[in-house]
This record gives C-alpha cells, sequence and structure tokens, in this order.
C-alpha cells in the first residue's frame, strides 16, 4: 500500500472508533439513569409559606403561537397577589399587538402582567431576560418560549423544591404537541425524549451537571446574579448560565413527571436552523467553559460527563470526514484483497449504530409505557436524520471554532396541533443555505458507494450504506422541496 493509502484507512479507523467512543457513551447515560433511580425527583408539595414568582415570556415575531401561550398562563394555579407576568417582545411585527392585547386580557383577570417592548435586540434572547430580571418581582423566575402550554399545576409541583436554599433551577421535561403531525415531527420528539429522560435524567440521578433548556423551568433569581447573570457571547445562553451556576456550587433539579406540551417544528429549514443554533451554541459554551471545569475542584466524574456533554456536537465533522472516507476505505482494502478487514467496521458500526437504537428505544419504554413499540419503527429514519444533519451541524461547529458569532435566530413556530393543520401558507420559514446541496451531493455519492458494493459483492456494507444515502437524501430533499413550496406560494400570492 502507498502513504497514502496507509494515510485514508489509519485516518478512517481513527474516526470510526472515535464516533464509536460517542455512541458508546450513550450507554454511560442508561447506566446512570436506572442506577441512580432511587434518586427521581418528584413533584413536591407547596411550601407553606410561598415565594412570589415572576413568569418571563420572551417573543420574537410569534404571531401565530403568543395567544396561546398567554391563555396557558392565565390558568396558572397560583396566588394572584404571587404571580407577575413580563411579556419580553423584541418584535417587529403584528406580534406586538397580538401581546400587548393578550397582556390586557391578563390584567382584567387579575394578574399583575406587563408588556415589555425593546427598541432593539441587544443580546437577543438573553438580553431580553436580563432586562426583564430588573423589574421582575418574584425571588423565583420561570421562563417559557412562545411555541409552549403552561400546565396549570406547573407552581404547585415545581416551587417546593426551592425549600432547599441551594436548589438554583427546576426543569420540567418538554412535551410534543404536533408529534404525530409528519415523519419530521416524529423523529425530533424521539429524539427529545431521549434528551430529557435519560441525558437528563441519567445527568440529574447521578450527580452530574445538566443544564437549563431555556424554556418550561423556574430560576431562583439569586443563583442567575450569582452566577453572572445571563450573557449573550454564546448562542445557547442557558447551557452557559447553567454550567456557570452549577460550577458556583448551585444545585439542579429535573423532574420527568411534569410534563410541558411545545410544538416542535413542522418544516425540515426550521428544524435545521434550530440544530444549528444549538450545536453552535454548545461549541461556543465548551470552548467558553470546559478549561474552567476541569480546572475547577468539582468531581472526576462531573468533569469527565461534562467533556463529553460539551464536545457531543464534534461528532458531526467527523461524520461528515467519515462519510467521505468510507468509500475510498472500501476500494483500497477490495483492491489490495484486504476485504477480509472490514469485518472491523462492522462492531464499530454496530457501536455507535446499536447504542442509538437501543438508547431511543429506552426512552420511549419510559415515555409512552406499552406503547412504545409503535414508536420504534421509527428507529431507522432517526438513525438516518442523525447523519442528515451532519452537515448542517459539522457548518455550526466550524463556526464557532472560527469565532463567528452570529445571529441568535429562532424557530418559526406556526401553531400546528394536529396531523391534517396546514401551515405552508404561514409567514415564517426558515433560511435556506448551501448545507442541502452538499447534502444532495453526499447521498449520490452513497448511491454510487451502494452500486460499487453491490457489483462487487460487498454485501456487509449496503445496510449502512443504505441509512447514509438516505438521511443525506431525506434532509437535502425536505429542505429543498419544502423551499419550493413556499417560493410557489408567495408567487401565487403575489
Amino acid at each position: 500500500m502507498s502513504p497514502l493509502e496507509i494515510g485514508i484507512l489509519g485516518l478512517y479507523f481513527l474516526v470510526l472508533v472515535i464516533l464509536a467512543i460517542f455512541g458508546l457513551h450513550r450507554y454511560v447515560m442508561v447506566y446512570l439513569y436506572y442506577r441512580h433511580a432511587d434518586r427521581r425527583a418528584l413533584p413536591e408539595p407547596l411550601p407553606e409559606t410561598l415565594p412570589r414568582v415572576t413568569v418571563q415570556l420572551p417573543l420574537y415575531n410569534e404571531m401565530y403561537v403568543v395567544d396561546r401561550l398567554l391563555a396557558s398562563v392565565a390558568e396558572l394555579r397560583y396566588p394572584r397577589e404571587l404571580l407577575d407576568v413580563q411579556v419580553l417582545d423584541d418584535s417587529t411585527d403584528e406580534t406586538r399587538r397580538i401581546a400587548a392585547a393578550a397582556v390586557e386580557r391578563l390584567r382584567e383577570r387579575g394578574i399583575d402582567a406587563h408588556y415589555i417592548h425593546r427598541a432593539d435586540r441587544t443580546g437577543f434572547k438573553a438580553g431580553a431576560l436580563d432586562n426583564g430580571l430588573h423589574t421582575a418581582k418574584g425571588s423565583l423566575v420561570a421562563i417559557f418560549d412562545a411555541d409552549f402550554v403552561v400546565p396549570p399545576d406547573f407552581l404547585e409541583k415545581l416551587v417546593g423544591h426551592f425549600e432547599d436554599p441551594k436548589v438554583a433551577l427546576v426543569q420540567a421535561r418538554w412535551g410534543h404537541i404536533n408529534r404525530d403531525h409528519s415523519l419530521l415531527t416524529q423523529i425530533q420528539s424521539i429524539l427529545l425524549d431521549g434528551h430529557f429522560i435519560l441525558e437528563h435524567g441519567g445527568r440529574n440521578r447521578g450527580g452530574r451537571f445538566f443544564n437549563f433548556n431555556g424554556t418550561a423551568g423556574i430560576w431562583r433569581k439569586e443563583a442567575i446574579g450569582d452566577a453572572g447573570g445571563w450573557q449573550h457571547d454564546t448562542l445557547t445562553e442557558d447551557l452557559d448560565l447553567s454550567y456557570r451556576a452549577q460550577l458556583r456550587g448551585w444545585r439542579f433539579v429535573f423532574v420527568q413527571d411534569l410534563v410541558s406540551p411545545a410544538e416542535v417544528p413542522v418544516e425540515m429549514n426550521a428544524f435545521k436552523g434550530q440544530q444549528h443554533r444549538w450545536a453552535k451554541g454548545s461549541i461556543q459554551t465548551c470552548l467558553k467553559l470546559l478549561p474552567k471545569i476541569l480546572a475547577s475542584p468539582v468531581p472526576l466524574p462531573v468533569k469527565v460527563e461534562a467533556t463529553f456533554h460539551l464536545t457531543a456536537n464534534f461528532a458531526y465533522p467527523l461524520m461528515v470526514l467519515l462519510s467521505l472516507l468510507m468509500f475510498p476505505a472500501m476500494v483500497i482494502r477490495y483492491d489490495m484483497g484486504f476485504y477480509e478487514m472490514l469485518i472491523v467496521d462492522v462492531p464499530l458500526f454496530l457501536g455507535a449504530t446499536m447504542s442509538v437504537c437501543s438508547f431511543y428505544s429506552v426512552s420511549q419504554r419510559e415515555t409512552a409505557g406499552n406503547a412504545w413499540r409503535s414508536r420504534i419503527k421509527y428507529l431507522p429514519a432517526v438513525l438516518a436524520t442523525g447523519i442528515g444533519l451532519s452537515v448542517n451541524n459539522a457548518k455550526a461547529v466550524m463556526e464557532a471554532l472560527a469565532g463567528h458569532g452570529g445571529e441568535f435566530v429562532r424557530t418559526p413556530k406556526y401553531k400546528v396541533e394536529g396531523a391534517s393543520d396546514a401551515w405552508k401558507h404561514k409567514r415564517y420559514r426558515g433560511a435556506l443555505n448551501f448545507a442541502p446541496f452538499l447534502e444532495l451531493v453526499l447521498a449520490f455519492y452513497f448511491a454510487a458507494m451502494g452500486w460499487y458494493a453491490l457489483t462487487h459483492a460487498i454485501w456487509g456494507t449496503l445496510p449502512f450504506i443504505l441509512i447514509f444515502m438516505s438521511g443525506y437524501g431525506y434532509t437535502a430533499l425536505m429542505s429543498l422541496l419544502q423551499n419550493l413550496d413556499f417560493a410557489r406560494l408567495r408567487a401565487q400570492e403575489a
């Protein structure tokens, strides 16, 4: 073999091993979740002396869902004299009028509600939350994004945890209003269930750090200030503040039995935009805080888990690199008569792929009860879509490493709740960039690889090739076709 061929094979196996390690880490989450099942946090009854609570509702151009959000806030079961609501609206469209009218309806019902509009978006969501804190009356601050529905018993079940003076945050689990709308919403719902049930659950039960998810949680106002307040030098201000607070010794609680329903994106470009922001922000937070975490006196298991957590998105550029290396690595070994070495690939691929399938199967058993079997049919699509997102999210990682800050791009929501609800005629859209075209190229690349494997009877590689090809093809075509539909509708309206 030439030095180039040796280099290609060496790099290929190195990438595959690293990705397999990230995949196997999911088993650690499952282990922590079940090993410490006795530490499951349950809803707590309200204390005798109730604290005042401020509900913060950050908005930016959310005309379709703002009424639903404020209507649910109005149903919160908590003494009116101990509750105030802040609508933190940075909108530039008619959301301002709709939100202001909804605030007036809250005031008519005896709720101390305030509409706060900023002339600019300095700091984006973090800036709006920080601005609201200056006039927040509560010692506790509950935060909800526009696409959420607040459960009436949200404060009743979570406020009691703050009887422990070291608790800084109590996070509820996200539900999915529109899970059954499409294949894309089913995929997202399964991904989020795994994140909340096993990642949050495993980390919290196992004494590791976990993060506030930006919504459906309650902060102790004192802890926000003690940790340095809301900062907007990353796109994941929630992750950033979470780690800073826990480094200061504050404790977080995850209550998986309280579910706050939310709407997941129904459009591929909106979903990709959300994933891009989360991936980029997590790497920004990694660069900002991981050195401090490693140098801190926290226990070694906490440091190890924080490292896996904050570096997880580095798997995406590695996935793109693996995608490019698979074909030449296969051809080199076949031509050199080393095809038997392909047997090494199988355990490594299984280490990555089977961990995904088992991870999300377990999370569905925990959330869906006896109905979990009807959901595991979506696991191949979940696995393929995770691969398909690698170009989009690798771009986010590279931008973070290059120091490109970027704008906080909010995820469009349309008040889509049922399978028959229409959304394509509505105004907001996720932005289209070059990623779908690269995804389409990779889909054809894997189609060519599949043809080569088929004609050379390399049968063992075909299932993996099919997963990669379908993942890249699905994310590319959904992005391009939905964008085309939107352009056609706008032309008809014009």
